[in-house]
């Protein structure tokens, strides 16, 4: 099968769908992205921790497609809002929730859908497509979690993006290469049995 034919995602590829595959996916993405908010450093100049929960959320969203990604995206925020500590440093609550990062878990829940339907038709089977659709995945965290952290902490626009974007840049861009590299794999592995 060649790339430019495959279309779907990848754990569409390997089993037949189910009511309980899907549930068991969706929460296996859930406790990804939680377990990954706990790979966390805060860091002294903002409220942001730079954590792991982007290579969860858009991986994850590239992995499963749109609506199962999305899925596990509501269900993590639900955790949280009823106070579970699945954010990062194992906080958890409405506050929380609310508090200078909710934008960007917002963001959460629409990139796994842009990244979702990006993966489904097609973009998870080369690196640099694969890379390209958590470039989008990222800019759509971006553009919610920004104008939240500024409003939320009482600063301009200009203050969030310094803080709130630009010092997760460079992690970004390894974690698209990561995805760009495994995801990939994951197709040519299916494709090979």
């Amino acid at each position: 099968m060649s790339a430019t034919t495959v279309s779907g995602v990848v754990v569409d590829s390997w089993a037949a769908k189910s009511r309980l595959r899907n549930a068991v996916l969706v929460v296996g993405l859930t406790a990804f992205t939680a377990l990954s908010a706990q790979i966390a450093i805060p860091l002294p100049f903002t409220p942001v921790p730079l954590t792991l929960q982007t290579f969860a959320v858009l991986a994850g969203a590239a992995a499963l497609g749109a609506e199962r990604a999305v899925l596990a995206q509501v269900l993590y925020i639900t955790l949280a809002v009823a106070g579970a500590p699945v954010l990062a440093g194992g906080a958890g609550g409405r506050e929380e929730v609310i508090g200078a990062t909710g934008g960007y878990l917002l963001g959460f829940v629409v990139a796994s859908y842009v990244v979702g339907r990006i993966a489904a038709a097609g973009a998870s089977t080369k690196t640099s497509t694969t890379a390209l659709a958590y470039v989008a995945g990222s800019l759509v965290i971006y553009s919610l979690g920004a104008p939240w952290l500024a409003y939320v902490t009482g600063n301009t626009l200009a203050w969030a993006v310094v803080n709130g974007v630009v010092p997760f840049l460079i992690g970004d861009a390894i974690k698209a290469v990561a995805a760009g590299a495994v995801l990939p794999l994951a197709w040519k592995l299916t494709n090979s049995k």
